[in-house]
């Protein structure tokens, strides 16, 4: 983020893509990565967040061993994205806050692990490649009420990531990471968990504490680490007492969250402005640029698509997940037209058989619609009829695939096929075939 190391630390040894920067030495000063300023704005636009023309970087100050410096240059008060929203099928998820930061270390955490006078250890190791890497982070507002919405809200921020081709937001090269904060609300009736009001509740309603979960890879680890916290802090609740703040780590072959640390609050890290960089300006015209770069989104491209093509609503949230999938079936469409092929004939064949058609070019594929569309079905009577004859006409072929050689049942569909309408469906023939020669 503010030095000249690449992002792309994938499969690096440990500690060789590092810089004096990054690495935090007396002396080195930061240097603003442009691309991923705008890159940042662009994710905040994307999620109708309100973008000021003037920003600041903030040292975030704390002692951990993946912080190289004892502070993180972050963003406190004037992030580059605020109070934006996400659309979920049933309720609006409220951002608070898009900024930018610098990534920390990885730190890999090593338990019961014997040295060689077979004594057990418990140690951390430190990769400093992550650091320094440019790191959005995107807060939102207390609106879940459940680990489904929790999950549901995750896949779509990664979709319009991806969309914006900004980040590959693979979880498991760690381009995506979660770290819910999870607390639960007592009502007179007991834990407010999972109820479906739309409404979010109100701060003064809000848990005394949160606890904030890391070390999660996947959206099937979010939500159990999610219910698993439910159950850990309901028991504590239904004890009249109330959860640490604490900052805790999934386990996922314990299945379960284990306690790292104890949560600070704001204040805590001591926040001022960056004094090595100055406030970041950005004129109208140069967000109205960025804005101008944001390509169609998920949503647009699915209602539009519903509507433009006539397509049912769960074909066009299938094609639209994927942004080259959506391409490629506009432009097949576009193919097909003057062949009078359907978006609807389009949209089920790519649907239905996209495995086999990943590296077909949308003309190859208008061709294989085609020659589907003419293909007759067979009735199962004429089939079995004609596997009759060529069993009937090849005894020492039936003989043979009796015996073991089992080569010859090619032999025999190619025979069969022989005696079929051209253009007819092959699919059941070696089914048949087969159940005639037992």
């Amino acid at each position: 983020m503010f030095c000249a190391c690449s992002a792309d630390y994938s499969g690096r040894e440990p500690n060789t893509h590092v810089c004096p920067v990054c690495l935090g030495l007396p002396g080195t000063l930061p240097i603003p990565n442009k691309t991923a300023i705008e890159w940042c704005i662009k994710i905040a636009l994307s999620l109708n967040c309100n973008v000021s023309n003037i920003s600041k970087f903030d040292r975030k100050n704390y002692f951990y061993p993946d912080l190289p410096k004892g502070y993180q240059i972050s963003q406190y008060d004037e992030p580059f994205g605020l109070a934006g929203w996400i659309q979920l099928k049933d309720k609006r998820i409220r951002i608070r806050r898009v900024h930018m930061e610098e990534d920390t270390a990885k730190l890999t955490h090593q338990f019961g692990t014997q040295n060689s006078k077979l004594k057990t250890q418990n140690f951390s190791l430190i990769d400093f490649n992550r650091s320094g890497v440019p790191l959005v982070e995107i807060v939102t507002e207390p609106d879940f009420e459940n680990a489904g919405e929790v999950t549901e809200y995750l896949q779509k921020l990664q979709q319009i990531v991806r969309y914006l081709d900004v980040s590959n937001a693979d979880m498991e090269k760690g381009d995506m990471r979660l770290e819910p904060n999870i607390s639960l609300a007592v009502s007179e009736q007991g834990l407010a968990v999972g109820n479906k009001s739309q409404q979010p509740k109100a701060k003064s309603q809000l848990p005394p504490y949160k606890v904030e979960v890391k070390n999660i890879n996947s959206f099937r680890f979010v939500a159990k680490a999610i219910e698993e916290e439910i159950v850990r802090q309901s028991e504590i609740l239904d004890k009249g007492e109330t959860p640490l703040q604490e900052t805790r780590g999934w386990d996922e072959n314990k299945n379960t969250t284990v306690s790292q640390r104890t949560k600070e609050e704001a204040h805590d890290y001591r926040y001022f402005p960056e004094p090595d960089i100055p406030p970041i300006r950005f004129a109208d015209s140069q967000i109205s640029n960025i804005k101008s770069q944001i390509p169609e989104l998920p949503d647009s491209k699915r209602e539009r698509f519903v509507r433009e093509y006539a397509i049912p609503v769960y074909d066009a949230e299938i094609l639209v997940r994927e942004r080259s999938d959506a391409d490629y079936f506009e432009q097949t469409v576009k193919d097909g037209k003057k062949h009078n092929l359907t978006p609807k004939q389009v949209a089920n064949y790519i649907i239905n058989k996209k495995p086999n058609i990943e590296k077909t070019v949308p003309a190859e594929l208008v061709e294989l619609i085609l020659v589907t569309q003419e293909t007759k079905e067979l009735d199962k009577e004429e089939l079995e009829h004609a596997i009759e004859l060529v069993l009937e006409e090849n005894p020492k072929a039936v003989e043979d695939y009796k015996k073991g050689k089992t080569q010859v049942l090619g032999f025999l569909i190619g025979k069969v096929r022989t005696l079929l309408p051209p253009n007819s469906s092959s699919e059941g023939i070696r089914e048949l075939i087969e159940q005639s020669l037992k």
